[in-house]
C-alpha cells in the first residue's frame, strides 16, 4: 500500500511510508546501498526528493520512523519538540522549509529561536533536497556558543582538537604531540586522547596527566579522556580530575545498546561531572562524537537511511548541553561513504543538520587508508566546513593518527585555515597563545622563533 507517490513523466513512484521516502531521496552512498534502501535509479531520487519537497512539515510530528513505544530516542525528539518555537514554521512544507532558511529572514537570533522546535528528521529531510551552497550558507548563519573553560563558537573563530594520540599511550610521546600542536595554536576545543589501553586505571592516569599540563601552564582549555562513559564515571568515583564526559552515540536505542549506553547511564555521568565544579566560565561539559552508518553497522538502522539515523543522535546529544559534538564522517570506512565526494557531502550535511538543532558541531575531516579519497578531499571539506562556521576540527601530527589508523587534520591543516579564512581560537586561548609569544596578534604563529621557556624546558625533560 502506498503511502505516498510522485509521477516522472509517465511513471508514477510510490513510497510506502516516511522512511522509504526519506531513504529514497538522499543522495547516493555506499552504505544506503549495502543497507538496502537506496534509491534504484536517478530518476526514483529525484520523485523521491520532489515528493518530500511537497511534504509539510507537520507531517514529521505524526510519523515516527522508529516506534515511539520502542525507542527511548523516538520518545526523547517526540516529546522534547518545543511547540511555540515549531509554531513559527508549522505553516512550511520541506520545500518551503529550505527556502525560508536559504532567506534573509532566517538569521542568527531567529534560527535560534526556532532550533527546539526542530526534529532531526526535519533537518534530514531538507538537506536532502539542498545543494553543497546551500548546507553552507544556512549552517553559517547558525550560532551556537559553549563555555567551560573557555568559549567556544564565536563568530569569526574556528577551534580545534589537540589530539596527541600515541599507539602505547606513552606519556613522552603524547607530550611531544601536545607541546607540538600548542605551538601551532591547537587545542582550544579540548585536549583530547583516544586512549590505546582502555582501562580504569589507564585513564586515570592519562587524566592526571592532562590536568596537571593544563594547571601548569594555565592554558584556559579543558581536557578529555575518549574513554567508555562508564570508565569515566568510574574515573570520578576515584577522585579523577576529569573535565569533559566523552561518549560514541547513535540515532536509535538499539544503536546506543550496541554502544552500551542509554539516556539514563548519560544522565548519570553528566551529574557526576557536574558535581566537580570544574568548568570556570560554564557547564557545557559532555562531549560527543557520532558517524553516519554506525546504527547500520550495529544492526540497529530500522530501515533507516544513515544520515536520517546520524540526525536522530544529534537529538541524544542536544538534550545534555554538550560542551562539543563531532562527526567522524570518513571513520567507518567506505563500506558507508565510498570515496572523496560522498564525504565531502556527509560532513557538511552532519554539520548543517546538527548546527540547524542548536548544537556546537565540529566534523573529524577524516578518511580510512582503504577509501577511495585522498587529502585533496579533505583540503576541500575543510575549506567548506570553515566556510560554513564548523566549530572545530582536529589537529593530529602530520594529519596521521599512529594510534587510530586513519588520516584526518594536521595543526597546519588548521592554521591553514584560520589564515586562509581570516578565523582565530578562542578569545581566552587566543590571548594567552599571545601572552606566551606562541602568536602575534591575529592567527599567524611565531614560527622559526625560539619556543616559549616553559615549553622548551618541558620538552628538554623528556626522555
Amino acid at each position: 500500500m502506498s503511502w505516498i507517490t510522485h509521477q516522472v513523466g509517465s511513471r508514477t513512484y510510490a513510497f510506502a511510508d516516511l522512511r522509504e521516502l526519506l531513504a529514497k531521496a538522499t543522495p547516493a552512498r555506499s552504505g544506503d546501498y549495502l543497507a538496502g534502501v537506496a534509491a534504484s535509479t536517478g530518476e526514483e531520487r529525484v520523485a523521491a526528493q520532489m515528493a518530500l519537497a511537497e511534504l509539510p512539515l507537520t507531517t514529521f510530528l505524526n510519523e515516527a520512523v522508529v516506534p515511539y513505544e520502542n525507542d527511548e530516542v523516538t520518545r526523547l525528539i517526540v516529546d522534547g519538540v518545543d511547540a511555540a518555537a515549531f509554531a513559527q514554521i508549522r505553516h512550511l512544507t520541506v520545500g518551503d522549509f529550505r527556502d525560508w532558511l536559504l532567506g534573509d529572514e532566517a538569521d542568527a537570533a531567529r534560527l535560534a529561536q526556532i532550533a527546539p522546535g526542530i526534529t532531526p528528521e526535519m533537518a534530514a529531510a531538507v538537506s536532502k533536497i539542498m545543494r553543497i551552497q546551500d548546507l553552507v550558507l544556512v549552517a553559517r548563519k547558525c550560532r551556537v556558543v559553549t563555555r567551560f573553560r573557555n568559549t567556544i563558537g564565536l563568530p569569526g573563530t574556528l577551534s580545534t582538537r589537540l589530539q596527541p594520540n600515541h599507539p602505547l599511550d606513552d606519556a613522552s610521546g603524547i607530550a611531544a604531540s601536545l607541546f607540538d600542536g600548542l605551538m601551532y595554536g591547537s587545542g582550544d576545543a579540548v585536549i583530547g586522547i583516544n586512549p590505546a589501553t582502555d582501562n580504569g586505571q589507564q585513564v586515570i592516569k592519562l587524566v592526571n596527566m592532562l590536568d596537571e599540563i593544563i594547571a601548569r601552564y594555565a592554558i584556559p582549555t579543558q581536557s578529555c579522556v575518549l574513554t567508555h562513559v562508564t570508565n569515566t564515571i568510574a574515573a570520578i568515583e576515584r577522585g579523577a580530575p576529569v573535565d569533559l564526559v566523552f561518549q560514541s552515540i547513535a540515532g536509535t536505542q538499539a544503536a546506543n545498546a550496541a554502544f552500551g549506553i542509554d539516556l539514563a547511564l548519560l544522565r548519570e555521568a553528566r551529574d557526576a561531572a557536574l558535581s566537580l565544579r570544574r568548568g570556570t566560565l560554564g557547564d557545557n561539559l559532555m562531549y560527543f562524537e557520532t558517524g553516519q552508518g554506525s546504527a547500520l553497522s550495529a544492526n540497529a538502522n530500522h530501515g533507516l537511511d544513515q544520515q536520517t539515523a546520524e540526525a536522530r543522535a544529534y537529538a541524544v546529544a542536544r538534550a545534555f548541553d554538550p560542551l562539543l559534538v563531532n562527526s567522524v564522517v570518513g571513520f567507518i570506512g567506505p563500506e558507508y561513504l565510498y570515496d572523496g565526494k560522498q564525504i565531502i557531502r556527509a560532513g557538511l550535511e552532519d554539520h548543517f543538520c546538527a548546527k540547524l538543532l542548536g548544537l556546537p558541531m565540529g566534523v573529524d575531516v577524516c578518511y580510512t587508508n582503504h577509501a577511495e579519497a585522498d587529502q585533496d578531499d579533505m583540503d576541500v571539506l575543510l575549506t567548506m566546513l570553515g566556510t560554513a562556521g564548523c566549530t572545530f576540527v582536529m589537529g593530529v601530527p602530520g594529519a596521521d593518527d599512529i594510534m587510530l589508523n586513519y588520516q584526518t587534520t594536521s595543526f597546519h591543516d588548521a592554521l591553514y585555515a584560520r589564515r586562509a579564512l581570516g578565523l582565530l581560537p578562542a578569545p581566552e586561548f587566543h590571548a594567552w597563545l599571545r601572552e606566551l609569544g606562541i602568536f602575534t596578534g591575529d592567527a599567524t604563529p611565531t614560527l622559526g622563533r625560539a619556543l616559549p621557556a616553559p615549553f622548551a624546558q618541558a620538552l628538554l625533560q623528556l626522555p
